[in-house]
């Protein structure tokens, strides 16, 4: 059901004939939408603590446990409840209204960030704490990413769709370059405890933005059927639809196998390079710098929506570089191979989001998003314990390359099957690519 906006307070975005030509003109027309506005200031803020957060905690149970399996079980935690729990939250979703869903999950958010730090300042932090708390984010993360990402449309409208996940990503990956370093740098002189806290405070202007969003339009579906028979129904329209599977058995394998940098690299760091602390974090800038340059140029290009083509081969060079890394004993062609995962990461990653929210429905949006969310992060307890498990006992360098052979051997025969058993479908994402 689409319920529109009349609160009369705030003008919707402009649509008419002379408004689209002239949004046309401009390199990030998502930007000129008010709502978008407040939700990607708000997110510019809140997602360098998450990073920060992030980095933190993972070098936090390496240090307290310096086991590279024990730093994969921090992983199943974070993520067991995703692959547990996302499909019944997609259900939710599609019910209530993404708005009130987003305040909820981001206050929850933040009061698990606070207790984190409190717990790090009392001198007392334990290894099952630290897991227990993960577990906790990753129980409030099932409902929060698909809620997030299917809001987006609700803000910027369909035409917009492209360059607003464009935008949105390249303010995750600054966050991802900016992140890791303070983080690395706060540690090395305050501990773990302050980017605890600072991601708790980083809070506080999203949940602002958020309350200040009158959304264009509202997609709840009234609640018809029981909760199993809705799950059911969206993994069907799923399975009718080639683009959808495509794009959502892609992101399976990447994202169980590929996915795995928080394991992967603080032990590279630290054993390959020896590099320690320092060496960790900018691993991970590196990252960050490759996303970063991918999304600002998928950004750049306004409306324009690059195919399957470009999914698939994005897809395969991850596996590539990945393969690579096993090969890399020197420290700049470390950073080299990791930062051209990181741009073909986020090339991936747009294009099958794009692909996903353009060819769904609005009344099974959220479902198709759950799914995305338990391939793109759900799976990340079996991917983090195949990687965990390969690099404690085999190294750092086997680890990667067993991820990125593992990912080519799953997306070649799902490309193969695009392209090869049946005429290609006509793409909603299709562009200039």
């Amino acid at each position: 059901m689409n319920i529109p906006n009349t609160s009369g307070k705030q003008a919707p975005a402009e649509t008419g004939p002379e408004q689209r030509a002239k949004r046309g003109k401009v390199i990030f027309p998502a930007l000129r939408h008010r709502n978008f506005q407040y939700f990607w200031f708000g997110q510019c803020i809140s997602l360098l603590g998450t990073w920060m957060q992030s980095t933190a905690q993972q070098w936090l149970v390496y240090t307290l446990t310096k086991s590279a399996f024990l730093l994969g079980i921090l992983g199943v935690g974070q993520f067991g409840p995703m692959m547990l729990l996302s499909l019944l939250a997609g259900v939710f979703v599609d019910r209530f209204p993404r708005k009130k869903i987003l305040l909820f999950t981001q206050t929850a958010l933040m009061i698990q960030a606070l207790l984190l730090a409190a717990l790090v300042y009392l001198g007392h932090v334990r290894y099952w704490q630290v897991l227990a708390l993960a577990t906790v984010m990753g129980l409030i993360n099932t409902l929060d990413m698909p809620a997030r990402q299917s809001f987006i449309i609700e803000l910027v409208g369909r035409e917009d769709l492209p360059n607003a996940i464009a935008l949105n990503s390249s303010i995750v990956n600054l966050a991802r370059i900016l992140g890791p370093a303070v983080s690395a740098l706060l540690m090395a002189r305050f501990g773990a405890g302050l980017c605890f806290l600072l991601n708790g405070i980083s809070f506080i202007p999203v949940i602002a933005g958020i309350l200040l969003i009158k959304p264009l339009t509202r997609f709840v579906r009234p609640k018809q059927k029981a909760v199993l028979a809705d799950i059911i129904g969206g993994l069907k329209y799923i399975a009718a639809s080639p683009l959808l599977l495509s794009a959502i058995l892609s992101m399976l394998a990447v994202g169980t196998f590929a996915m795995n940098m928080p394991v992967l690299i603080p032990v590279f760091a630290d054993r390959a390079l020896h590099r320690g602390v320092h060496g960790y974090g900018m691993l991970m800038s590196a990252s960050g710098i490759g996303s970063l340059v991918g999304s600002l140029l998928l950004a750049s290009r306004g409306r324009t929506r690059p195919g399957r083509k470009v999914l698939f081969a994005s897809a395969l060079l991850i596996a590539l570089f990945m393969m690579a890394m096993n090969f890399m004993h020197a420290y700049f062609a470390a950073l080299l191979t990791i930062t051209l995962i990181g741009f073909c990461n986020i090339i991936f990653m747009n294009t099958a989001n794009s692909t996903v929210q353009l060819n769904s429905s609005n009344e099974y949006r959220g479902r198709v998003m759950s799914v995305y969310t338990l391939c793109f992060a759900g799976t990340t307890p079996l991917g983090n314990f195949f990687a965990g498990s390969l690099t404690e006992r085999f190294g750092p360098g086997t680890g990667f390359f067993m991820c990125g052979l593992v990912t080519a051997l799953l997306v070649l025969p799902v490309a193969a099957a695009a392209y090869f058993k049946k005429p290609p479908e006509k793409d909603a994402t299709e562009g200039a690519a």
